[in-house]
């Protein structure tokens, strides 16, 4: 029985590439040898035609491509976890819909998973994006190495090839506001790095919006580092700090001239920085509280509005 190499791709709004991505996938059954090839791709609530384009090609090719269709948008994290609940490979690949990564790259995966490896990322050594983008990015894979995972792929990554333990192990978590790249790093498998460079976007636009980058990464921050609690933390004792050393100089101040010493405003500004810093850390709080409340409700990270070819899928 042949092995069966599945690859999962997000979609969300790229009609634009999918003409050209379909085509570029199906066309590894030529380099990937003796696998039978699966292709699953996730509408993530799309609002364009990226649903009708994928049915078109899963009807002509029923044995290789399964569309997922979930009801509204649900994040990349989420399409992710839905696509790989579906593949049933024995490896799984991960790849975006926009191909800006080399998918001729799973060819070389594959053989790196035949000698042992679990986890074959394509680590990016450069990418061909705007400087806004590129920076913004950078802030974020920065955060991830120096709070959280030290080893992180300096520019990060999201291509990727998964051994079905992996897979697995995935399957059993159902975090919410969460980044499954990170994920997968926090199971703890080596990854073996191939190096790649990231390409600019072919068609289309990114969607990807500033407000979406930084929501993006407090949920990595909260979910994968200590850091937001240990800085009220910090907080606390630079603040009562702050307190003492205002208390010595009025106190000095009585001493030497047996007057309060002047100036009421910088009494009412370490008040106004108090306030402001107990504000900050209620909101901090206020977050991890939110997060613990999206847990205890127990809602399923995404929901399916329709599947197309697989149903079939174990035949």
């Amino acid at each position: 029985m042949k092995r069966v190499f599945s690859i999962v791709v997000p979609v969300y709004h790229n009609e634009a590439n999918l003409r050209d991505t379909v085509p570029a996938l199906l066309s590894l059954r030529d380099s990937i040898g003796d696998y039978k090839l699966e292709l699953v791709f996730v509408d993530d609530g799309s609002k364009d035609r990226s649903l009708a384009i994928l049915a078109d090609y899963a009807a002509s090719h029923p044995d290789i491509i399964r569309v997922v269709k979930l009801a509204r948008n649900f994040g990349q994290t989420p399409a992710i976890q839905a696509g790989l609940r579906t593949a049933i490979g024995d490896c799984v690949g991960i790849i975006s819909a926009d191909l800006q990564e080399p998918h001729e790259l799973f060819a070389v995966m594959l053989k790196e998973w035949e000698r042992g490896a679990k986890f074959v990322i394509g680590e990016r050594q450069a990418r061909k994006e705007s400087a806004f983008h590129q920076l913004a990015s950078g802030i974020y894979w920065k955060l991830i190495r120096r709070f959280a995972f030290p080893e992180f792929p300096e520019l990060g990554y999201d291509f990727c090839l998964l051994d079905r333990q992996v897979v697995e192990d995935l399957n059993r978590i159902n975090e919410k506001n969460s980044s499954i790249f990170v994920l997968i790093y926090w199971l703890g498998y080596q990854p073996m790095r191939l190096p790649i460079t990231r390409e600019l976007r072919a068609k289309g636009t990114s969607q990807w919006r500033v407000w979406k980058k930084i929501s993006f990464t407090v949920d990595t921050i909260i979910g994968f580092t200590y850091l937001p609690a240990r800085f009220i933390t910090f907080m606390s004792f630079l603040t009562a700090l702050v307190c003492v050393l205002t208390f010595a100089v009025m106190l000095t101040f009585w001493i030497l001239y047996e007057a309060t010493p002047p100036g009421w405003m910088t009494v009412v500004g370490l008040i106004s920085l108090a306030g402001a810093m107990l504000l900050f850390a209620t909101g901090i709080v206020a977050e991890y509280l939110l997060r613990i409340l999206d847990e205890s409700r127990r809602r399923p990270p995404y929901v399916i509005d329709r599947s197309i070819n697989v149903a079939d899928r174990n035949e």
